[in-house]
């Protein structure tokens, strides 16, 4: 199973993007899928993730109100749409999907997912 994310680009402050991630390889359903982000010279942080099922979604507090993640398992697409995007949200962002459907309070938890996808460059410009 290959990740692949993509729509990352150059955006003014107050802007928006969408990026999408697809998954490619086998017959493949997630039980949990993700999106982190890494800025330069920080650690990997949690963006937002959701589960097959009930579609429950976590946010990370910095992105809430602004970003939605949702997915489409028809198409084995994850999408994360981030409005009024700042400054302080230009980073790589990275996709990942976990086979087993994730409890909540794991859903930030960077360890054990099984696929990580090629980041996506995110700039937001002041």
């Amino acid at each position: 199973v290959q990740l692949q994310a993509y729509g990352g680009g150059l955006v003014q402050a107050g802007g928006s993007l969408r990026l999408s991630c697809a998954a490619s390889g086998r017959t493949f359903s997630a039980g949990t899928m993700g999106w982190f982000r890494q800025a330069p010279g920080k650690e990997r942080e949690f963006v937002a993730a959701i589960r097959r099922g009930d579609g429950s979604r976590a946010y990370a507090e910095s992105v809430k109100g602004r970003f939605t993640i949702s997915r489409d398992n028809g198409k084995n697409t994850l999408y994360l749409e981030m409005n009024n995007l700042k400054p302080e949200d230009t980073a790589v962002y990275y996709c990942a999907a976990d086979q087993q459907v994730r409890i909540l309070s794991r859903f930030s938890d960077k360890s054990g997912w099984d696929y990580w996808g090629k980041g996506t460059q995110v700039t937001v410009s002041s």
